[in-house]
C-alpha cells in the first residue's frame, strides 16, 4: 500500500486540494496527517470538513500543537502573528469541528510505522526535531521501523547507522529505499507553510511493500491562498510567507 504523509496544512486549502491530488495520481491508498491542521490559513472549516470526511474513510491523523491551541489557553509562547491567527480561528470552529480536533491522539501507529507531530520523545512538548540527537531520541522513543513527524515545515531524513544517527537530505521526486536494517525518521515538511525558500507544498508518499519513501513538492494556487489571508482581516505577514516560502 501507498501511504501518503501530510503535515502543516495550516489552513490552506489550496495547497491540501493540490497534495491531495497529486497523491492521488502517484496511487496512495491511505491518507495520513501529522497535525497542526488549522493556523495561520484562512480556511479552517473547509479543511477540518474535508479532514474529517477523509478521517471517516480510515484517514489517519494526530493532533498538532496549533491544533491544540485552536481548543484554548492564551497561546503566550507564540508570536504575534500566529497567535492572532489562533484566535482568528477559534472564532469560526463549529463544535462538530472542536470535537474532532479534541479526539486526535498525539500519535498513531500502524505496524513497524509510528506517526506524530513534534518528537514522540515528549508528543506534548512539541519540540523541534532539526539534529541527528534530537532524532535519535525520537526514534528510541518510537520504537518503530519507520517514524514519521512533521512540525519542522521542512523536509529532511534521518537514519541510524553503526551506532550513531545520520541526516539525509532527500530530493524531490527521488524514491529512496529504506533498508530493514536501520531505523529511519522522516519529517515530511508542510503542505500549508513551507520554510525553506519555495512556495511549492510539501508531502511525503511511502511505499509499504517496496520499502520506498519519496518526497514530493506540489505547486499550487499560494497567490489564491495569501489573498485569502488578506481578504480575511489576518497578519499581512502570513500571506507572504505563503508567496515567499518562508
Amino acid at each position: 500500500m501507498k501511504i501518503a504523509v501530510l503535515s502543516d496544512i495550516h489552513s490552506n486549502l489550496e495547497a491540501l486540494l493540490a497534495c491531495l491530488a497529486h497523491a492521488g495520481r502517484e496511487g496512495a491508498a491511505l491518507h495520513v496527517f501529522l497535525g497542526d491542521l488549522v493556523g495561520y490559513g484562512a480556511d479552517p472549516v473547509a479543511c477540518l470538513d474535508l479532514l474529517a470526511d477523509l478521517a471517516d474513510k480510515g484517514a489517519l491523523l494526530v493532533r498538532g500543537n496549533h491544533d491544540e491551541a485552536a481548543l484554548g489557553g492564551l497561546c503566550a509562547d507564540m508570536n504575534p502573528a500566529a497567535r492572532e491567527a489562533t484566535y482568528w480561528t477559534r472564532a469560526r470552529l463549529h463544535p462538530a469541528q472542536r470535537r474532532f480536533l479534541e479526539a486526535l491522539p498525539l500519535t498513531r501507529r500502524r505496524a513497524d510505522l509510528f506517526f506524530v507531530h513534534a518528537s514522540a520523545a515528549a508528543p506534548a512538548n512539541w519540540d523541534y526535531v532539526t539534529s541527528p540527537v534530537q532524532a535519535a531520541h525520537c526514534m528510541d522513543a518510537s520504537a518503530a521501523a519507520v517514524t514519521f513527524a512533521g512540525h519542522v515545515h521542512q523536509q529532511s531524513l534521518f537514519f541510524s547507522a553503526a551506532g550513531s544517527v545520520r541526516a539525509f537530505h532527500p530530493v524531490p521526486g527521488v524514491p529512496i529505499p529504506l533498508s530493514g536494517r536501520r531505523r529511519w525518521l522522516a519529517i515530511a515538511g508542510s503542505v500549508g507553510q513551507p520554510r525553506d525558500g519555495n512556495s511549492a507544498a510539501a508531502y511525503a508518499l511511502y511505499d509499504e511493500e517496496e520499502r520506498e519513501l519519496t518526497f514530493f513538492r506540489v505547486p499550487y494556487d499560494h497567490a489564491t491562498a495569501a489573498r485569502k489571508i488578506l481578504a480575511a482581516g489576518l497578519p499581512g505577514r502570513l500571506a507572504w510567507r505563503l508567496q515567499r516560502g518562508e
